[in-house]
């Protein structure tokens, strides 16, 4: 891979649960003019006051490693971890998926839904409401081929990450 090569990167941040520390972060990425893909963030300990912000971005390393320095000078960040050249982790993102169609289409889109392992969560005489979990390519695919069965609607979370083994955050 070539210093200039443009490649994902899912970034996980550790910050102090507090108001303003979301703005000062996605401030940060508009400020330069860099692109977030993915956004997530929840508290993950309540007794710490903390929460997660797991980002995906776009950039070339040169890009990534100014995104990693500057998020990490940001008050009050605790830890700045590329997960994607930190070795193994998981991804996975959530999407609910509305669907209208009867007769074949319907009963397709229940054949699919079975595959992708997304579970039916509102049932109508016209339509459903699936959830699908897994990486994003997955996710992905399921909706493009609700596309041609009736796709109404889409929600998506976006990516959750964390890396493998036994080491916290």
């Amino acid at each position: 891979m070539s210093k200039d090569t443009i490649v994902a990167h899912t970034i996980s941040v550790l910050v102090a649960n507090e108001p303003g520390i979301l703005a000062r972060v996605v401030g940060l990425f508009s400020g330069r003019g860099y692109n977030i893909e993915s956004l997530t963030v929840a508290e993950t300990n309540a007794k710490e006051s903390q929460s997660r912000i797991t980002i995906v971005t776009k950039g070339t390393p040169m890009i990534i490693e100014q995104i990693k320095a500057q998020l990490d000078r940001l008050v009050p960040v605790y830890r700045v971890r590329d997960l994607t050249v930190e070795g193994p982790h998981i991804e996975r993102e959530l999407a609910l998926v509305k669907v209208r169609g009867v007769g074949e289409k319907r009963v397709e889109a229940l054949r699919l839904a079975d595959v992708f392992r997304a579970k039916v969560i509102d049932a109508k005489s016209d339509s459903f409401v699936f959830e699908v979990t897994g990486n994003s390519d997955k996710v992905q695919t399921f909706i493009g081929l609700m596309e041609t069965l009736g796709l109404v609607d889409v929600g998506r979370t976006g990516i959750v990450a964390m890396s493998r083994g036994g080491e916290a955050l």
